[in-house]
């Protein structure tokens, strides 16, 4: 079963391939301009992440069948994509979808730019490797 942060985080990377939330069987579709501030996601993706929980049974990332309620179920879950390494669902048991989300982006997968990402609390990765210098320079 994927988790929300899953489900959130799977999001996040394809807002920032321009891929879309269809929310109320078509009737509007989401996409905030801006994912992620500094070390977090940004306010208006955690409003648009808010909306989609709401109306969660209604909602489904553009290119994609299963509703963001279904993905939540037991049946589903979130693994990379074998061809582009982008979050995907993929179903416990059965025949999985047929095709990535990126199956309509010209030029994806392109490893000449930067791949969409979560935020990164810099903090701790510096002290993280702060701790380790630490280590190293005490056996010295």
């Amino acid at each position: 079963m994927a988790s929300q942060e899953n489900v959130k985080q799977y999001l996040a990377y394809w807002f920032q391939l321009g891929k879309k939330v269809v929310v109320c069987n078509g009737q509007e579709a989401l996409l905030p301009k801006s994912i992620i501030e500094g070390d977090r996601y940004s306010k208006e993706f955690e409003s648009c992440w808010q909306r989609i929980l709401t109306n969660n049974a209604t909602c489904y990332l553009e290119g994609t069948e299963q509703t963001i309620e279904q993905l939540f179920s037991p049946m589903w879950d979130i693994n990379p994509c074998a061809r582009c390494g982008m979050p995907v669902p993929a179903i416990e048991l059965g025949i999985q979808p047929n095709s990535c989300p990126c199956h309509d982006l010209p030029n994806w997968p392109n490893t000449e730019l930067p791949s969409p990402r979560a935020p990164i609390d810099s903090s701790v990765r510096l002290n993280r490797i702060r701790e380790r210098l630490n280590r190293v320079r005490e056996h010295f």
